[in-house]
């Protein structure tokens, strides 16, 4: 194996999670200078920053090296990654188990995935006798709709929530606290150049990220499915962990969870775009069946999260993770492995 080769992947990461640390302060201090929530952060600004490097590699792959395969495992591979890493944030989240402080905003973002992914793999069910719209699936709109359905159903939800709470203090609250000017534009205008800046490190770095990471698993000889659905996955999941990361150092659990949730609405409804630019036929149907798998794991892996966020588990595995962590560290793994094997 090249050290070059080695040497460009490590650069790749190390700039992701440096920018991915700047993008999470950035994107906590413009929830605050905006009023927004941190769930909705999360889910659409970190989340479609982070995941442009899957949507960068699935439109080279159906346009340049026409492999739907590549496309597709990218996509869904990604989405069991995100899920995975999960268990991670609650893993290092020592406070209490992560499920007990995240807000319920999360059970809409888990609902819309569960339409989604449930949609990826009905239309991989019916294959050639998917609906087809020009040349791609119906079913690909209609992804596009439900992810932009998503993003308005979790602002409403924060807005309303946060109307809620400050009514409620409205009763109590020292009047001198709302006599403070609002942020003038040149703070804001400033943040939002940090976070464009960290967004294009993140960009950048990110895109070349599965160049280097192909070139790796070439040298290392796994087949192409393995490099979709597993390598790339991980890979391109990477700058996803390093803004996870840096929203749990600071103490922003709902902005992690969303982040990861919100990455996986996106990589779905990239499958919706990298349809529309293919020209070989419906892409869910043109991709290999095995992929329904992959969907319907990480259709398994989302429910066991919304039975987190319901039954909202105190008690720890072996004192390090919830019961819903061990959960989706066994499915994503078991997932990995038989891939894997079979490559």
């Amino acid at each position: 194996m090249s050290p070059t080769l080695a040497l460009q992947f490590l650069l790749c990461a190390a700039v992701i999670m440096v920018a991915g640390v700047t993008l999470s302060r950035s994107a906590d201090r413009l929830a605050e200078l905006h009023g927004w929530g941190r769930g909705w952060v999360g889910l659409a600004l970190l989340a479609t920053v982070t995941s442009l490097p899957e949507l960068a590699s699935g439109i080279s792959a159906v346009t340049t090296v026409q492999a739907p395969d590549l496309a597709v495992g990218n996509a869904l591979g990604a989405c069991v990654v995100n899920l995975g890493f999960l268990a991670v944030v609650d893993l290092l989240h020592r406070q209490a188990p992560m499920y007990r402080q995240a807000g319920s905003t999360h059970l809409l973002s888990a609902g819309f995935g569960v339409l989604m992914l449930a949609l990826v793999a009905v239309s991989q069910a019916l294959g050639e006798r998917v609906p087809v719209l020009w040349h791609a699936g119906l079913n690909s709109p209609v992804l596009l709709l439900l992810y932009l359905l998503a993003l308005r159903s979790v602002f409403e939800h924060e807005r309303g929530q946060a109307q809620t709470q400050v009514r409620g203090r409205a009763g109590t609250a020292d009047p001198a606290a709302h006599a403070s000017d609002p942020p003038g534009r040149r703070t804001v205008g400033q943040e939002w150049m940090r976070f464009g800046m960290a967004a294009l490190a993140v960009l950048a770095a990110g895109s070349w990220l599965p160049v280097a990471a192909d070139a790796l698993a070439s040298a290392s000889g796994l087949s192409r499915s393995a490099v979709g659905t597993v390598f790339m996955a991980v890979v391109t999941t990477l700058p996803e962990m390093a803004v996870t990361l840096g929203a749990l150092r600071l103490g922003a659990v709902d902005m992690a969870i969303g982040n990861l949730l919100g990455s996986n609405l996106f990589n779905l409804a990239i499958l919706g775009i990298d349809d529309l630019l293919f020209t070989g036929g419906p892409l869910l149907a043109v991709a290999s069946p095995l992929h329904a798998g992959t969907a319907a794991v990480a259709l398994m892996m989302t429910g066991l999260v919304i039975i987190g966020l319901v039954m909202r588990p105190q008690s720890r595995v072996l004192d390090a993770a919830s019961w819903v962590s061990a959960g989706l560290v066994a499915a994503g793994g078991l997932h990995a492995l038989l891939l894997l094997s079979g490559a």
